[in-house]
């Protein structure tokens, strides 16, 4: 079965979501909702499309491996909404919709007639989803916002890596996933609000404020204690042992035993059940105070061990670890085969593709992958045909006119 031919049985089928904005901050919300079901029509300027067309290239022929994802079970048209024409016939898409996801500055849509005061004349159910680096008020809000800027002032920068090193960024754009996704959960929160009462509404994600509600007992911790979080490596600072230790084959293995009765539970494994009895590893305060101590200890015991064999060991012991894995590991790894965590798509130009699946898992009605990332304008026919009834005449002036 081909991916055009997969059938749609996620739970948001009969929802239609128009997605405007580019990168990651806003088209990831939209990967989230398309997974499960929704219609997704993705909305791009003619000729060149998305910039995540271009980026994560694929060296024997110039081609994105990272769109295939990003845009996967997405329709795609093109549509120039710097024209009066293209805004108009925006809203004619968006008065058909169930949500209208961008991430343009702030005060983009409002320069393009798109304002929601405006649309929701039109379409007084739409949610509108707006994601940016500072949220749509305040005096930050004009401002670009890429997700870098907002990981390091929603205070993730800052403890990320190495003490020793100036603060380290995560190996993916972890903000902009972030703020898509509590877009997402505000998008569906309002279409339950919809549901019981009629109106729509707007959903305002900032990627600054995303990271932040991340960042776990960081401002408490300040205000009540002036407790300032630092950079610690491998480590949360006073939780031990919970580190990654080397093994004999020069493997590495995560180890989390700060739970008093999984520590206990290790120091039996270790063949020290000493250390489980002595004061400066008794509780978790005192073993978060001897946090160096402890993990050199375990370290040296890791050392004698080859990989598999401590991993099998910590499993029958019931302590949890795991080994540090790149995508050949995830590959190869029985446990991700046989919950399909990575699944094969069909691809018109690479063929056969890997990628991860859809989570979370749903036992009713799943979502799925069923096509990947379009072509631009892949779907202008289907699109501007059905949905909004244009004829070949009206199709071909818009096109000479460089509309789509």
């Amino acid at each position: 079965m081909t991916n055009e031919e997969k059938p749609n049985t996620g739970p948001l089928a009969d929802l239609r979501l128009i997605e405007m904005g580019t990168l990651l901050a806003g088209p990831f919300c939209g990967q989230l909702m398309g997974d499960f079901g929704a219609e997704v029509i993705k909305v791009e300027p003619p000729g060149k499309g998305d910039p995540m067309r271009e980026w994560g290239q694929e060296k024997s022929h110039g081609k994105s491996l990272w769109w295939p994802v990003i845009a996967r079970n997405k329709k795609s048209v093109t549509l120039n909404l710097r024209e009066a024409e293209g805004q108009e016939i925006a809203r004619e898409l968006i008065s058909k919709a169930d949500f209208l996801l961008e991430n343009f500055r702030p005060g983009t849509m409002e320069r393009w007639n798109l304002s929601y005061e405006e649309l929701k004349k039109i379409n007084p159910g739409l949610i509108m989803v707006r994601v940016s680096g500072f949220g749509q008020t305040g005096p930050y809000s004009k401002r670009a916002g890429f997700g870098a800027v907002g990981e390091s002032m929603g205070g993730l920068r800052y403890v990320c890596g190495d003490p020793s090193t100036p603060p380290s960024r995560m190996g993916i754009s972890i903000g902009d996933s972030l703020a898509a996704t509590f877009a997402c959960i505000g998008a569906l929160t309002a279409l339950h609000h919809r549901e019981r009462t009629g109106e729509g509404q707007v959903v305002d994600s900032a990627i600054y404020e995303a990271v932040l509600n991340m960042m776990e007992s960081l401002i408490t911790e300040y205000d009540h204690a002036g407790y300032i979080r630092e950079r610690q490596g491998s480590i949360l600072p006073n939780v031990a042992p919970s580190n990654v230790y080397p093994t004999r084959d020069n493997n590495m293995i995560l180890i989390a035993a700060n739970q008093d009765t999984v520590f206990k539970r290790l120091t039996e494994a270790m063949d020290r059940p000493d250390l489980a009895e002595d004061e400066k590893y008794q509780t978790h305060s005192a073993r978060g105070a001897n946090q160096v101590e402890l993990d050199a200890i375990v370290s040296d015991w890791t050392c004698t061990i080859d990989a598999a064999e401590l991993e099998e060991l910590m499993s029958e012991s019931g302590i949890p670890s795991g080994k540090i894995y790149r995508a050949p590991e995830m590959l190869e790894d029985a446990h991700f085969k046989a919950r399909e965590a990575i699944i094969k798509t069909q691809h018109p130009e690479f063929g056969e593709l890997l990628m991860q699946n859809v989570a979370p898992k749903l036992s009713a009605t799943p979502g799925s992958i069923r096509l990947p990332g379009p072509a631009l304008g892949q779907h202008n026919e289907e699109i501007y045909r059905q949905v909004l009834n244009y004829d070949d005449d009206r199709l071909a002036t818009l096109a000479t006119a460089g509309i789509i």
